[in-house]
């Protein structure tokens, strides 16, 4: 969907600089911001516990975290709780999970309304992003729990937790979510986007933010192809 090549600075500002290992220090956050910094990615996006983070370092860094991550099997009131905190603690943007299995079930008005519950605890002008797991849904899944996403206000719809054994974005699960929304929302592609090729690839499909850990590497990739 792009038509002109990314530069390295371009696509910087397009990633979520990520950092949601379990095993995840404070030391390892710290880093993270000075390496988003020196990258200069759009946020950095860290577990709730880790907030509040100090990123007066990096001028116009955004913050985001995870709710209902990975699994998305919590009620709507603690999603919505957990969201309302991290808020709270200074988080410009949530990514939340949805309830898989109530998608796979069929039941999108549940997913709409969880999504809703958590779009109340994060007003605008704070983002919210629904990852949804594409790579356990079929097609039909994704449509309709992209409808859902865009009818309960959220603002970015996202592939993948990269927790999930069924993978993580796709060229054709990102096309297809951005077909749906119609740039209405956003498209974050997240989960095995490893290398410059995989980044570039996504964005050509319609992702509108990518969620990367190892940021420098695919930054290094683009550098590199381009002759930097």
């Amino acid at each position: 969907m792009t038509t002109a090549p990314l530069d390295p600075a371009a696509l910087a500002q397009l990633v979520d600089h990520t950092l949601l290992k379990p095993e995840a220090t404070r030391a390892d956050v710290d880093a993270l911001v000075a390496e988003a910094g020196r990258l200069g990615t759009f946020s950095i996006c860290i577990s709730p516990s880790f907030l509040p983070v100090d990123v007066s370092s990096v001028p116009g860094l955004k913050v985001a975290t995870v709710c209902g991550f990975p699994s998305g099997k919590h009620h709507s009131e603690v999603k919505a709780a957990e969201a309302a905190r991290s808020v709270a603690d200074g988080a410009d943007e949530v990514d939340m999970v949805i309830d898989v299995g109530a998608a796979k079930e069929g039941r999108f008005d549940d997913v709409q309304a969880d999504i809703a519950a958590v779009r109340a605890a994060v007003p605008a002008p704070k983002v919210l992003k629904v990852i949804i797991e594409s790579a356990a849904l079929t097609d039909d899944e994704i449509v309709a729990v992209c409808r859902a996403a865009e009818a309960a206000g959220a603002d970015f719809v996202k592939t993948s937790t990269g927790f999930h054994p069924s993978g993580g974005a796709t060229v054709h699960a990102v096309r297809l979510m951005a077909q749906t929304v119609g740039g209405r929302l956003g498209v974050k592609a997240s989960g095995g986007v490893r290398t410059a090729a995989d980044a570039l690839a996504m964005v050509e499909a319609g992702a509108t933010r990518l969620g990367l850990s190892g940021t420098a590497a695919v930054v290094a990739g683009l550098e590199a192809d381009a002759g930097y």
